[in-house]
């Protein structure tokens, strides 16, 4: 169950390491919080303000709360028990900010710390701008330390701070986990109990259809090296998803995209997920089982794409739904996460079950995993 394609440049960590980092998107908590966070998922993208209107009210639907923090505190307990490092929790977007985190371990003498990262797939989104928010939380700790100003724009909690007083830890990130034998593990028997969930009528015609959030081709196409080729965000999750559908024996599966925003004129991956239900349909599936593969946890895109947007169109298409929980939950996920972490800290040998499809994004202090590695492109406005 060793992947050779694990593209790991940091060797095993031979010096202590301090502490672990869960580094995550981040959630608003209230409707007083929605709109805030929204400008600062969007700064800087020229994201019109009606973009933001109809993405508000997903939020208002269910009462202003994402269930990605709640979900992201249950992992971080469960990884405690696990573990003697001290756990430490920081987001991109929202409270509790990463700055504010890395200055928190600064101020607690963490020396080096490994950062796990709430995604198990490569690509801009789901690993370069983790690197990026290492890289910027260090310098906002390091600006605060040597007095040359505020520690970000967000600011930095916890009182006064002597200029040079706190140096920034290393922080190296965690490297993929797409294949990982536990995060397989746990997605085969999240679609097993949705697929008992079913009428026992139609449960042995269910199609298995697994899901990821889009991103614009163009972005795909950067994901990874030009050497390897690109692509290696769809590629990840493909194999993701065969992985799963080998572990239940599926003779077919499908694997769709969920999420989309921008102008139309913008291509992205597809086929929706929507759209893929009404060709089921024509096709005469009487039953699917969605598996949200490409998260790790809930949040308001899989709650409101999935539980209501595609459950709403499925009902309407008289196809029996049922929907798999994430991964992150189950037991074997903070194993999972407590397992990367031996591979510095204990130069435990790295598991993974693809043959073909590498997995990278293990660097220090926010360096990418190559110059041009799943290099960013210009974003439409909308995402």
């Amino acid at each position: 169950m060793l992947n050779r394609s694990v593209l790991d440049p940091v060797p095993p960590t031979h010096g202590p390491v301090d502490a672990l980092l869960v580094l995550s998107f981040g959630g608003p908590e209230g409707l007083d919080e929605v709109r805030p966070f929204l400008e600062n998922v969007v700064r800087g993208r020229g994201v019109p303000p009606e973009r933001l209107d109809a993405v508000e009210e997903h939020y208002r639907h269910f009462g202003g709360v994402s269930p990605l923090n709640a979900r992201n505190r249950e992992l971080i307990a469960a990884v405690r028990k696990r573990t003697e490092l001290p756990v430490y929790f920081g987001n991109r977007n929202w409270h509790p900010l990463v700055e504010d985190t890395v200055a928190e371990m600064a101020r607690d003498g963490v020396r080096r710390a490994v950062v796990f990262a709430t995604s198990a797939y490569g690509g801009y989104s789901a690993c370069r701008q983790y690197h990026e928010d290492i890289a910027r939380a260090r310098k906002a700790v390091e600006d605060l330390g040597s007095g040359c100003g505020a520690a970000a724009s967000h600011g930095v909690r916890g009182g006064r701070v002597v200029p040079g007083s706190i140096t920034a830890p290393e922080l190296v990130k965690l490297r993929h986990f797409f294949d990982h034998p536990a995060f397989v593990a746990a997605n085969a028997d999240a679609v097993r109990a949705a697929c008992d969930t079913l009428p026992a009528a139609v449960r042995d015609r269910a199609r298995v259809v697994f899901t990821a959030h889009s991103v614009p081709t163009a972005a795909d196409a950067a994901a990874g090296t030009p050497s390897e080729g690109g692509h290696r965000y769809s590629r990840q999750v493909a194999d993701a998803a065969r992985l799963v559908a080998a572990d239940l024996g599926l003779a077919e599966h499908d694997v769709v995209w969920q999420s989309r925003s921008g102008p139309p004129q913008v291509p992205w991956l597809g086929p929706d997920i929507v759209e893929h239900l009404d060709t089921l349909a024509a096709q005469g599936v009487p039953a699917v089982v969605i598996a949200p593969v490409g998260f790790v946890s809930d949040h308001v895109e899989v709650i409101w794409d999935l539980d209501t947007e595609a459950r709403e169109r499925a009902e309407e298409l008289g196809i029996a739904f049922a929907r798999a929980a994430t991964a992150g939950p189950d037991p074997r996920f903070a194993d999972m996460v407590v397992e990367l972490v031996a591979e510095h800290t204990a130069a435990a040998a790295p598991r993974g079950l693809s043959t073909d499809v590498p997995s990278a994004g293990c660097t220090v202090n926010g360096l990418p995993c190559a110059v041009d590695c799943c290099a960013p492109t210009r974003r439409p406005a909308g995402r």
